[in-house]
């Protein structure tokens, strides 16, 4: 077992990584032994609710799988069903699923009484190694990715391994791209790590998957603590590839493409345009796509299905822009990422039209 504390602000909590059962009495006493309501898939609660159940008294209130679960009426039936429970302010509720059942949960929460506890149980790669710490929750809205949303820090995280590996291997590959991102933002021995042992990890080896989660999770902990609601640009690091990919998954269709896909596309994008604008070398920029193409995941914007003319518009309306410029997060190599003060919005046309 590892365990991550988190500092943001005011709140601290901890970050489990490691069995689910390992935490059963971390479970007992935020919930007081009352019955806890979870907030999950129907899938994801067939394969893994009777472990949840096993180390806590629960109640499953579902929601649909994926990117469809982040709209408004959905969003509207989680606060009325903890309505019709009454949850009290010190009654924690659980999200257990994915990334989008923890942004959903995790802002029905923060807003339901102004404020109840939320404990995530991720259960996908993504999940564990990045969206489940750090309190961003959001909804999609107008055709906008994470476009509705606050900061609602949790009580607890437990991330346990085991969980992935009924993952399919389309989602297991996206949330690998979020660890790759890791490695690029400002740890290279980590991305050599990964060039060394990704195929294993993918391949099913827990203890790899172990030391990637808390690794990255280390990582994301430090970046929150450093700007809790990411407003001074050291969190917005986070994001390499992010603009990009927000905007690949709003053209194509929300839900069409995975957001971790979407990232390890938005990563290829990031390093080839800071190529392109003399950041970081060509050699680096072939090496992420290289890693990234080597676990199957997307590397080309040809293959989207999109019309590349809607990326600029949507790049534009990123929460990173200030006054007007456009601000991606550029890199000079690996585990050398940046937030630029902005970019030439023609200069970035004109390479989205022709990239490959």
């Amino acid at each position: 077992m590892s365990v991550v504390p988190v500092t943001a602000g005011t709140s601290r909590y901890d970050v489990v990584v490691g069995p689910l059962r390992d935490s059963a009495e971390r479970l007992r006493k935020l919930s007081g032994d009352r019955c806890m309501a979870v907030v999950t898939e129907p899938r994801v609660w067939a394969l893994h609710g009777e472990k949840l159940a096993a180390t806590i008294g629960c109640e499953p209130l579902f929601v649909p799988e994926g990117e469809e679960a982040k709209q408004w009426p959905h969003l509207q039936a989680l606060v009325a069903a903890f309505a019709s429970r009454n949850l009290d302010r010190r009654q924690p509720v659980i999200a257990f699923g994915g990334g989008s059942v923890g942004d959903l949960t995790g802002l029905a929460a923060g807003l339901f009484k102004r404020g109840l506890p939320v404990i995530h149980v991720p259960t996908t790669l993504l999940a564990q190694a990045d969206s489940a710490v750090g309190g961003k929750t959001a909804i999609d809205a107008e055709g906008q990715k994470n476009l509705v949303g606050l900061f609602h820090q949790p009580a607890l995280v437990l991330a346990d391994p085991a969980l992935t590996l009924t993952l399919d291997p389309r989602q297991l590959r996206a949330g690998y791209a979020e660890v790759v991102k890791y490695g690029l933002i400002d740890d290279p021995a980590l991305f050599e790590w990964l060039e060394r042992h990704g195929a294993a990890l993918l391949s099913g080896d827990l203890s790899l998957r172990h030391e990637a989660v808390a690794r990255c999770l280390a990582a994301k902990a430090r970046f929150v603590a450093a700007d809790v609601e990411d407003r001074t640009g050291v969190r917005a690091l986070l994001n390499l590839g992010h603009t990009f990919a927000h905007a690949i998954e709003s053209a194509a269709g929300l839900g069409v493409v995975l957001h971790g896909e979407a990232v390890a596309l938005g990563t290829v994008l990031a390093h080839d345009f800071s190529a392109e604008l003399g950041l970081c070398s060509p050699d680096d920029a072939s090496r992420v796509r290289r890693h990234l193409g080597a676990a199957s995941l997307p590397t080309e914007l040809a293959a989207m299905p999109l019309d590349r003319t809607a990326l600029l518009p949507l790049m534009g309306a990123d929460k990173k822009n200030e006054g007007g410029r456009l601000r991606l997060v550029l890199t000079r190599g690996i585990g050398r990422a940046f937030l630029s003060d902005g970019v030439e919005p023609e200069r970035l046309a004109a390479f989205l039209e022709r990239v490959a």
